[in-house]
């Protein structure tokens, strides 16, 4: 058994390419919704554990009980690999044992998060060559974090022994519910020198032969990698992983970064089949931080793609930390944004994780953020239930006790002294159990718009990308932002969905900054459109394919055909704007004629196809050049925009303190908002319901709608700065009487449809409060 499972560990890592295939086991997920509380026995930090004194069996039970009492029916514990096996083959897992057993007395489920980051040191005495590796030779030796490199055999062989004897223990016991098999995957993680400029990890001579397997599977022999990467490799024991960049190509940087997206999924399949070999049968999960909408593939301690991750576990997840560690109230828009992307990521698997959500005031050195207060955990747990979170887990019980975080995101506080948000969030768990099987099942309304999310685009030039950075992430969050202040159902896809998914929910796919884009996606977007589909995409599209090879013609890759225009010239230029020259077209419809719609970095000319009769200018560059341009293609509508409409003023930063709306508050967008709101006219898209607030409303209310087996669930969110009310109309598939159920207050109405529509109106609803409205049919 030990041998074969290796072997196939071994065609794992080597043809990595192939895991977005990965079959999965089937896992009940409607019987139980976690809502837990970081815990491990005593007051050690993650990923640390408190030694095991006469006392603290006691001790233990103790908090276990008050946990259960508040209303939380898990904790999730923690092993770290450097303090549970310090010696090779020497286990302690008697902290693990305690609280499964108490965990079993009292009533409470338990979730394992498995530390192997942690190493202990005889794994860099037995392997030494398994030390992480930057581009310039330098070498991590470890403080138990970062640990050693998996690509190493034998690193990989101990950590997955270790993976399974910890299986083997939880298996025994009735409390034990489920895994977090990585928290917040990195390559490197929690730990390296900060002072080499311009750092990539990744050049151990493992990771290099790994990366050498990868290329021979995808490239096939060295002829045709010399070709793509211009080298004269004489054999493949020469090739490596790119070191600097060339004015030649940068096509092996793009295969460089690839391949570590492919390797952390790699890595993630390689824990989850470590545990699948003892285990069968327990949920697996996996949370990043932060999701990689909020990252670049530059990021030197080695990111991870969530689309991929997502394949490999039961539910991949995230960490939440909306006040973290600076001063100011939480940001909704990031929040909901890092939701929805990790959704997104996860529709095949019913939700995503919440794998850590701030229980409590941050701190980082000498960065002490704003109280969290009750209102503030009872929203953000709102806020997750309606974008689809599964599991709930409060990080965590005790404020951290020691390291950089020290005293910082505790639910109580370190003397054992309950708190008011403690006491609020119990209730809101205890409601939560209470409709557990619906909360368990339901599932966010489908959309009909999706945003591209194409993290191609972020490697243009390769390292030599200069100019504007973050353009990806702040065109997408503009996007983003829009559709949602104005709560319209909006999911994000990745390139793989174009390449081979299913796309038929869609009526319109947006593609902010596609730079570059692969020949593969071009034809999976091509049939899109083909089979009555709408695609709007903006400047440049598809400039360079896969390889970073630059295309012949402008929208690139076939695509102008279908798009009816090709670039005649392009310029750089800070501010571009654009003039309103047609109204016909349903997009410019809530525009006037010489209105000026304001891009970003490139203003891109166009040239009209003279074979397609239905292109159709609408907006046109100051010397009056076609910049905007719409099209038939097949069945389908395509939408050109030769600028970046949110590149500039989205305010997409991970780190942005902003909470204003686009729509309400910022005059500077007006424009673009009504350019967007007619493309959702353009495309037909249906929204599943109104909110009717009044025209001038200072605070939106969030409304997220979600379909379980037998009704509705409808979320109604304050997520602003005022209370707020409104009437909803929801559109539903029967005409017949509802009954409507408030599950935060316990009110109950019945309505009956006018036209398959249900008409109610809302409490005031507080700041940072909210409604769940359970929706279901009932006989007339």
């Amino acid at each position: 058994m030990q041998k074969i499972f290796h072997l196939t560990l071994v065609l794992l890592l080597i043809f990595s390419g192939s895991l977005a295939a990965q079959e999965k086991y089937n896992i009940n997920k409607e019987d139980f919704f976690p809502l837990s509380v970081w815990y491990s026995g005593g007051k050690a930090r993650a990923p640390m554990l408190s030694s095991i004194s006469i006392n603290s069996k006691e001790e233990w039970k103790q908090d276990l009980e008050q946990i259960k009492n508040l209303g939380f029916n898990s904790v999730k514990t923690w092993v770290e690999w450097s303090q549970c096996e310090p010696q090779d083959g020497v286990y302690h897992f008697e902290n693990l044992k305690m609280i499964l057993n108490l965990a079993n007395e009292i009533g409470l489920k338990v979730i394992i998060q498995v530390y192997a980051e942690g190493a202990p040191e005889w794994v860099g005495k037995k392997f030494p060559n398994a030390l992480f590796e930057a581009q310039n030779g330098y070498k991590i030796q470890p403080q138990i974090v970062p640990g050693y490199c998996v690509d190493n055999k034998g690193v990989r062989n101990v950590i997955t022994n270790f993976y399974q004897e910890v299986a083997k223990i939880a298996i025994q016991y009735p409390s034990f519910y489920g895994w977090d098999l990585w928290s917040e995957p990195h390559m490197v993680q929690w730990g390296h020198p900060e002072w080499i400029n311009n750092v990539q990890y990744g050049f151990n001579p493992a990771t290099q032969e790994r990366f050498r397997q990868w290329l021979k599977a995808k490239y096939g022999t060295l002829e045709e990698l010399n070709k793509v990467w211009h080298r004269n490799f004489e054999k493949w024991e020469d090739v490596e992983a790119p070191r600097f960049s060339t004015i030649l190509t940068y096509s092996d940087f793009i295969d460089w970064k690839d391949f570590i997206f492919q390797k952390m999924a790699g890595d993630l399949k390689l824990r989850y089949d470590a545990i699948r070999s003892i285990d069968k049968t327990h949920i697996t999960s996996s949370h990043a931080s932060p999701v990689s909408l909020f990252e670049t593939p530059f990021d030197p301690e080695g990111p991870a793609n969530d689309f991929l991750m997502a394949k490999q576990v039961d539910y991949y997840g995230l960490s939440q930390y909306p006040k973290h560690n600076q001063p100011g109230d939480w940001i909704p828009w990031r929040f909901m944004a890092a939701a929805d992307f990790s959704y997104s990521a996860n529709k095949s698997n019913g939700g995503y994780y919440v794998g850590e959500l701030q229980a409590g005031f941050g701190t980082v050195g000498l960065n002490v953020g704003d109280p969290v207060t009750s209102e503030d955990e009872q929203i953000w747990v709102l806020s997750s239930l309606a974008t689809g979170a599964k599991g709930i887990f409060s990080y965590a019980y005790y404020p951290m006790s020691s390291g950089y975080e020290s005293g910082g995101y505790g639910l109580i506080n370190l003397d054992g002294s309950i708190t008011k948000r403690a006491v609020e969030l119990g209730k809101l768990a205890k409601m939560i159990n209470s409709r557990m099987n619906i909360f368990a099942t339901a599932t966010p309304v489908k959309a009909e718009i999706a945003l591209l999310y194409n993290p191609l685009s972020q490697m243009v030039g390769g390292e030599n990308r200069v100019g504007k950075q973050g353009g990806l992430t702040n065109s997408l969050i503009g996007y983003y932002r829009y559709l949602t202040d104005q709560n319209i159902p909006v999911e994000f896809i990745d390139l793989a969905d174009l390449e081979n998914g299913d796309l038929s929910q869609y009526k319109l796919i947006i593609m902010p900054y596609a730079l570059m884009i692969s020949k593969k996606a071009a034809e999976g977007l091509e049939s899109f459109v083909e089979k009555g589909g709408y695609v709007m995409s903006e400047a440049r599209l598809a400039w360079n394919d896969e390889h970073g090879n630059t295309s012949t013609v402008i929208p690139g890759l076939g695509l102008s055909k279908m798009f009816g225009v090709r670039e005649s010239k392009v310029k750089s230029l800070p501010i571009v704007l654009m003039k309103v020259s047609d109204r016909a077209n349903p997009s410019m419809a809530n525009l006037k004629l010489n209105d000026t719609l304001k891009g970003s970095l490139f203003a891109e000319s166009l040239e009209l196809l003279k074979d397609n009769n239905s292109v159709r200018v609408l907006a046109r560059l100051q010397d009056n050049t076609p910049v905007i341009v719409t099209s038939n293609y097949g069945k389908g509508h395509t939408m050109y925009v030769g600028s970046f409409l949110c590149l500039a003023g989205s305010t997409g930063s991970l780190w942005d303190q902003s909470t204003q709306h686009l729509t309400i508050q910022n005059p500077a967008n007006q424009n673009t908002n009504k350019f967007i709101d007619g493309l959702v006219k353009w495309a037909k898209i249906q929204r599943p319901f109104n909110v009717i607030q009044g025209d001038k409303t200072e605070n939106t209310l969030v409304v997220r709608l979600q379909n379980y087996p037998e009704g509705y669930l409808l979320y109604v969110l304050n997520q602003g700065k005022i209370s707020a009310r409104a009437k909803i109309q929801l559109f539903v598939k029967e005409k017949g009487t509802y009954l409507l159920e408030e599950l935060m207050q316990h009110k109950k109405i019945k309505v009956a449809t006018q036209n398959k529509t249900i008409e109610f109106s809302t409490s005031e609803i507080s700041v940072k409060d909210g409604e769940i409205w359970q929706i279901e049919k009932v006989n007339d």
